[in-house]
Parts: structure tokens; C-alpha cells; sequence
């Protein structure tokens, strides 16, 4: 049966991954500086766009295995269209948050269609499939990053026009590339509902890692949020800013092929959560010093060290803790309470902020990671004996 050919399945990640980085970095800087909201409320029109996000991908998972993938995907990447080309024309108050949550779902649905359509591919092997999507994103993330920055200080509405742009691109590559018989054809599989047993240990390390996902996310969320002001406050330009997720994105793919090369010597991937975990409060305890773009370079590089460590590292492990009936349900849970404190990462920032500082944000950030490695170090030791794996 014809399949997608990958090639066009990357394409399209990747004008999606390049049109979504022109919104993420600036716009808590465009709110807060050129709409005039608090940062509070930046922090609940960010806390919508997660929701409508989660929201977005869940409805779109649950469908794609009931109606035609196809048609699904024509339509999430229609909205996304949609959306930039009403906010081409305006972008004022209220039209930009309100396009903003129709990008969340819009967004969620799209990437959950394209990872789904990936495992319609049979004919390559899946980690393949699933590594060069990951691939594609993060170049998208670094060509967008390192464009927004300098076409924002130009036009907003160009912004929004490129962006349209990428998404009718995408939407071509769709209509011509995906309709093939392994899509539109797909049958729906259906199973029994299975009572599956899950040793206690293993059931207490996945809860705290799942805890772990909400508190470290929603501190990490500060980063995509909150630090746009606070930079472009001490007078660095926004366009530098940017350049520090193009360096993330950039970093990642070079931090995740050393971890790959160190699989070979490190098998305990406690460890390497133990480590990303640490990173992460390091990045924060950093930037309470930081007071020139050198030390902002130096807290991105140490942050990404942290996430390029410790998130790949969590799914893994909640793998090895599942057995093969209900990997996909705690695979899932590790998504939903991320997307949690992606959701409250920039309402809790805005709050401390306008309550406080954003020095006591960094410190209460540090701290918080801190207090998760060594709750997380204790848990994973007094059950780590007694849990049960699975290949």
C-alpha cells in the first residue's frame, strides 16, 4: 500500500515548526509592550493558548482513528492559515489573543496529525521516522528563532505574512503528498478494555516524574515568557533574545548526539534525569547574576544542557516502567501534565513578577528544581530495586 513519502512529511513539520516560532518568542514582549497588558495577563492569555493547545491535540488524536487523516490534517493546517491571514489584517486588542488560543488548537491538532501520520510509515523503521521529525521541528525552531527577532523590528504585519506564507506551503505539500492509500485508507483498530497490573514501585517513580514534568516545565515556561521583558529591560534588543532559542535549538541537536555517543558508557537513565534536573536549577541560579547578554549565552547553554538530558530521559524511563498494553496511556500522561506546566508557567511567572521580582522568580525557579531532584533522587532510590521492567 502507497505511503507518504517521509520526505514530505518532514516538509511539512518543518513549515509548521518555522511558522509557529514566529509567535511563541515575541509574544509576551508584543502584549506587555506594544498592546499595554500586565504581565498577569499575559500569564492567562498564555494559560488559554496551552489549554487550546492540549485540547487540540487530545481531540485530534481521538479522531484520527475515527475519521479520515487526511482531511483532518487539510483541516488543522486551514485554521492555522486562517488565523494568520485574519491577523495580516488586524492585530490589535482583542484580535490577537483570540487568535492566539485558535493557534493553540490549531497548532495542537496539526503536530498531533503529523506525528500520527508518521505511524502510518511502515516502511522505514519508526525510530527513524519519529528522530527526523524531531530533527525537523528544532531546525524550524532555529530558522524561525533567528528570523523573528529582526522581522519583528521591521513589520509585524510581515511577520504574520511570512507565517501565512510557510502554512500555504504546508498546505500544499498536503493535498498533493498525503493523499495516498495508507492514509485515506486506514482502518480503524479497535481493542478490549485490558485490566493491567503496575508493580507499586513503579507506579510511585512515574507519579513523581509526573509531578516532576508540571513543576519543572512551568518554571522552564519563564524562558519562553517572562525573560523577553525582562532582557529587552536591561536594554538588550529583542533580536538578541531570539538568537538565544536559536542557539537552544541549534544546541539540542548537538547536546543529543553526545548523549547518544555517552548511551554507550552510561546505561542508568536515572542518572541522566538526576543530571538534566540539575541543569535546569543551575540555569536559574545563573540568571540571578546575569546583568550583560555573555551570562543570558551562558544560562541558555546550561539550560539546554538540562533539557536535551532530562526530558528525552523521562519517556524512556516511563517506557521501561509500562507494560506494551498500556505504554500509549502513560506515554500520554507524560505529555498532559507537561502541557500542564507549560499551561501555568506564564501565569505563575506574571504573578510573581508583578508581586515581587524577577529576582525572587529565579530564585524561587532555582529552588523549585532543586527540591524536585532531591524528592525525585530519594523516591527512584527506595523503589528503584523493587520495580518491574519492561523491554
Amino acid at each position: 500500500m502507497q505511503e507518504i513519502r517521509i520526505r514530505w512529511l518532514l516538509l511539512g513539520a518543518l513549515f509548521s515548526s518555522i511558522g509557529m516560532s514566529f509567535i511563541w518568542p515575541l509574544t509576551t514582549i508584543y502584549l506587555h509592550n506594544r498592546l499595554g497588558t500586565s504581565l498577569t495577563e499575559v500569564g492567562i492569555i498564555l494559560l488559554f493558548y496551552s489549554l487550546a493547545n492540549v485540547v487540540g491535540s487530545v481531540l485530534g488524536g481521538r479522531l484520527f482513528d475515527r475519521l479520515n487523516p487526511y482531511h483532518l490534517t487539510i483541516a488543522g493546517v486551514c485554521m492555522s492559515l486562517v488565523t494568520f491571514g485574519t491577523l495580516v489584517v488586524t492585530h490589535g486588542w482583542p484580535a490577537y489573543p483570540i487568535a492566539l488560543v485558535f493557534l493553540g488548537f490549531a497548532s495542537g491538532w496539526t503536530l498531533t496529525m503529523v506525528n500520527s501520520l508518521a505511524t502510518t510509515i511502515h516502511s522505514r523503521d519508526g525510530r527513524y521516522i519519529f528522530n527526523m521529525l524531531y530533527f525537523a521541528e528544532n531546525l524550524g525552531i532555529v530558522l524561525g528563532t533567528a528570523m523573528v527577532g529582526f522581522v519583528y523590528t521591521t513589520s509585524i504585519t510581515l511577520l504574520f505574512g511570512i507565517a501565512f506564507g510557510l502554512f500555504v506551503g504546508f498546505l500544499i505539500v498536503a493535498i498533493v503528498c498525503y493523499k495516498v492509500p495508507a492514509v485515506v485508507n486506514r482502518k480503524v483498530v479497535t481493542r478490549a478494555k485490558t485490566t493491567v497490573h503496575i508493580a507499586l514501585p513503579n507506579r510511585r517513580i512515574m507519579a513523581t516524574f509526573f509531578i516532576s514534568l508540571v513543576i519543572i516545565w512551568t518554571m522552564y515556561e519563564q524562558w519562553a515568557s517572562n525573560l523577553s521583558v525582562y532582557m529587552t529591560g536591561m536594554g538588550i534588543p529583542m533580536k538578541e533574545y531570539s538568537l538565544l532559542w536559536t542557539l537552544n535549538a541549534a544546541l539540542i541537536v548537538v547536546f543529543q548526539a553526545g548523549l547518544n555517543w555517552l548511551a554507550n558508557y552510561v546505561s542508568n537513565l536515572y542518572v541522566q534525569v538526576y543530571a538534566g534536573i540539575f541543569f535546569v536549577a543551575l540555569s536559574f541560579i545563573t540568571l540571578i547574576f546575569a546583568k550583560d547578554y555573555l551570562h543570558f549565552v551562558i544560562a541558555m547553554v546550561i539550560l539546554t544542557m538540562g533539557e536535551a538530558t532530562a526530558f528525552p530521559a523521562i519517556p524512556a524511563l516511563v517506557n521501561d516502567l509500562t507494560p506494551t498494553v498500556v505504554k500509549g496511556k502513560y506515554q500520554g500522561m507524560a505529555n498532559a501534565w507537561a502541557s500542564v506546566g507549560k499551561a501555568l508557567g506564564p501565569l505563575f511567572g506574571g504573578l510573581v513578577i508583578d508581586h515581587a521580582s524577577y529576582t525572587v522568580l529565579f530564585v524561587v525557579a532555582a529552588a523549585a528544581n532543586l527540591i524536585v531532584l532531591v524528592l525525585t533522587g530519594v523516591v527512584v532510590t527506595g523503589n528503584q530495586r523493587r520495580v518491574e521492567t519492561y523491554r
